[in-house]
């Protein structure tokens, strides 16, 4: 009885200090990846519908992830903050429509500093006519230190928001250059 419980003790410590260091993972926050204080000179006057595709949901042993309903909330919010068109709409009545596909995110497993590698798909269409104004890759990174956050998961998860947000500033730069 003595030997299992020296042996499993030890065991024991290190998975509650895992888990105390570690936490789960939780979702990058939409307002979070939203762009703050994003400067555009341009304003349309058109009506802008947003959709986008390949990201994930965050799983109770996964770690931290980009929802679509998440990242396509972040790029409306920073669309209606840099007044960049008129309005957004739901459905399929808008005279334009931005598709932005998260093609790749390369995410670290452990270490003091996290940088999380992002790439999307920016596709903006004009809907009277199905003619592509825009079409752009966008490459985007974000780091966090233990300067930012102690637990991992939480570093982790900034790291992600920051990647997030500096690619949705970056592709409504590239939408803001156009003459539409």
């Amino acid at each position: 009885m003595t030997t299992t419980l020296a042996r499993t003790t030890p065991l024991l410590a290190i998975a509650a200090l895992a888990l105390t260091l570690g936490g789960c993972a939780s979702p990058a926050d939409r307002t979070a990846m939203t762009p703050q204080n994003l400067t555009i000179s341009k304003h349309y006057p058109h009506s802008l519908r947003v959709q986008t595709s390949g990201g994930a949901e965050t799983g109770a042993m996964d770690s931290s992830n980009v929802s679509d309903p998440d990242l396509k909330a972040a790029i409306e919010d920073a669309v209606i903050q840099s007044k960049l068109f008129k309005t957004i709409v739901q459905g399929s009545n808008g005279d334009y429509e931005l598709s932005v596909r998260l093609s790749s995110l390369s995410k670290p497993l452990f270490g003091a500093t996290f940088t999380v590698d992002m790439e999307t798909a920016w596709t903006l269409t004009k809907t009277s006519d199905h003619s592509v104004a825009l079409r752009k890759s966008v490459k985007s990174s974000g780091t966090a230190t233990m300067g930012d956050a102690f637990a991992g998961v939480t570093r982790l998860r900034m790291a992600l928001e920051a990647a997030t947000r500096n690619n949705i500033e970056q592709g409504l730069k590239a939408v803001a250059e156009l003459n539409l």
